[in-house]
């Protein structure tokens, strides 16, 4: 364990995606290790009308660093702790004025590390500009607390903080780096535009891609921070694999994402959250199809970041409408899809006929929610087509296009408490680096479905018996041609969860908390040391070079 380690993410104290999801749990382990030798470092973009829930200000800590540092380009800090297990030390950047600074900036990263920004566009200005903010917070830092740059270590996450990794190189060079892609740009960005990642992979060339899908600045800057950084770490073997390809370099380390089960419920709480959040969703259900739902009804749902083809919802949709009139499903099923849109507000005939006004006109008996963009929303309109929630279907989809913070003014359940409701998840996604999803659904004992193309699932396939009853998980095969199939095996799993007996559920529930039990960060952070070693031995070896 360093000395001192900074790790800077967009996502620090800013709950976006998964990534925050890695960093906060793995917060613990780290104090574990040693306490408050770990400093994380995120962007300021809160104002006092809209404070970070997150993060809870301390001006004294780092020996008063808020008042006392002095920083450049009108740049600003402040100290706090994050308010999760663990409670690290925080330090939250107000990087404006690095803005006024880039043409030169991006004219030295050029010079001295060959990075192209000249066709930057969208969030490329921002993240590099919180980057370069960070790394002068971090060399100011070093300075301030008068710690060995040696034993300074620092941790870059994604591209959006990979010029801070570079700019650090420049002004603090004694420091070890590390680089981690939770996901290649251009991996994702092949994925999304719809071409076929897999039958055609070790055909693909990373600087061709990026140029062909108008992506050569990230992607000249990620692929430069992974070749600069002293450790250049990813998450999964499958994603290894893709930088391997994608990006000309094999990462040093991979470094699994682990969970803390601080997260889970005891006993008693799991019951009561497991009543009250089947009871809303339910009510929900009910009141907007228009259907009776009994209390027996089997409970399914995807979730994450609303990416249609990559993470399956296409594919989720698709093998639970095959499903509206099979014999096979002696229950009901209400297949939630808790995926984050352009939200506009709840539906206010929805609204009162949870409030007892049954009668209450609906314009959609589907979504929660309305959207800005109805016509354009790939779920909205796949849904929309399929007529689904007909009176029936033993099937019915609820989209619930929201963060899951408590506040979406509907479900108005966290999404961690609303997790015990579920009798089953699944996340059969075509292109997913690790996959927390899965891995939060079996840490509550909920089942899941991942899939082999997915960093969790491939963990799965490989440490586990990838059955329900042996791990609480199953693993379907996915590539660019076997679609029906992968929606035959994922229709035939809910068949199996809807009939099991309850001394069976129960069984499976077990296996899926034992086996989430085994991605204990404390049990992870061990790959972590290993990046530690790896980057100050390379870092020895960088500045052996410079002589």
């Amino acid at each position: 364990m360093p000395q001192l380690l900074f790790e800077t993410s967009w996502e620090v104290c800013n709950k976006i995606g998964g990534i925050y999801t890695v960093l906060s749990t793995k917060a613990q382990a780290l104090q574990e290790l040693a306490k408050d030798a770990t400093v994380f470092i995120g962007p300021d973009v809160w104002t006092a009308e809209n404070p970070s829930p997150y993060f809870k200000e301390y001006k004294t800590l780092l020996r008063s660093a808020q008042s006392k540092v002095a920083l450049p380009y009108g740049m600003s800090i402040r100290t706090g702790r994050w308010m999760i297990p663990g409670q690290p030390l925080v330090v939250l950047v107000k990087f404006d004025g690095i803005y006024a600074e880039l043409p030169a900036i991006f004219g030295e990263m050029w010079e001295k590390f060959g990075v192209d920004s000249l066709h930057s566009y969208g969030d490329y200005s921002e993240g590099c500009a919180f980057g370069v903010a960070s790394a002068i917070v971090i060399k100011a830092l070093t300075e301030h607390l008068k710690a060995d740059p040696a034993q300074t270590f620092a941790h870059f996450d994604e591209w959006t903080t990979a010029m801070g990794l570079l700019k650090l190189e420049l002004i603090q060079p004694e420091s070890p780096t590390l680089f981690t892609t939770h996901a290649t740009s251009i991996g994702r960005s092949i994925c999304g535009n719809g071409k076929p990642l897999y039958d055609y992979f070790e055909g693909y060339n990373g600087d061709q891609m990026a140029g062909e899908l108008n992506m050569e600045s990230k992607h000249s800057l990620e692929k430069t921070a992974a070749h600069r950084a002293d450790c250049f770490t990813t998450v999964s073997n499958v994603t290894s694999t893709e930088c391997t390809q994608l990006l000309d370099i094999t990462p040093q380390v991979v470094t699994p994402n682990g969970f803390e089960d601080g997260f889970v419920p005891s006993a008693a709480k799991y019951k009561s959250q497991r009543k009250e959040a089947r009871k809303r969703m339910l009510a929900i259900a009910s009141a907007l199809s228009g259907k009776e739902l009994p209390d027996n009804s089997l409970l399914i749902a995807t979730s994450g970041r609303n990416e249609y083809r990559n993470k399956g919802l296409d594919l989720f949709i698709d093998s639970l409408n095959s499903l509206r009139h099979s014999d096979e499903l002696k229950h009901p099923v209400v297949a939630f899809i808790l995926v984050p849109a352009w939200v506009n507000a709840p539906r206010e005939g929805l609204k009162r006929r949870l409030q007892g006004e049954f009668d209450a006109a609906l314009d959609s008996n589907f979504a929660t929610h309305t959207l800005h963009n109805e016509d354009s929303d790939a779920i909205m309109c796949r849904l929309r087509s399929l007529g689904v929630n007909a009176d029936d279907d033993k099937v019915t989809f609820i989209y619930i296009p929201c963060y899951l913070d408590g506040r979406d003014g509907v479900l108005d359940i966290p999404y961690y408490d609303m997790l015990p409701a579920l009798d089953l998840t699944i996340f059969p996604s075509y292109y997913e680096p690790w996959g927390y999803t899965p891995l939060e659904s079996i840490a509550f004992g909920v089942p899941t479905v991942s899939s082999d193309k997915a960093g969790f699932g491939q963990w799965i396939i490989d440490d586990f018996d990838p059955t329900f009853t042996c791990c609480g998980a199953e693993v379907i095969e996915r590539n660019d041609h076997n679609y029906a199939a992968a929606a035959d095996s994922i229709a035939r799993k809910v068949e199996y969860i809807a009939s099991a007996p309850a001394d069976v559920a129960a069984a499976i529930g077990q296996a899926a908390r034992h086996t989430a039990s085994q991605a204990r960060w404390q049990l992870f952070i061990a790959h972590y040391l290993n990046a530690f070693a790896v980057a100050a031995e390379r870092r020895d070896c960088r500045l052996d070079n410079r002589k």
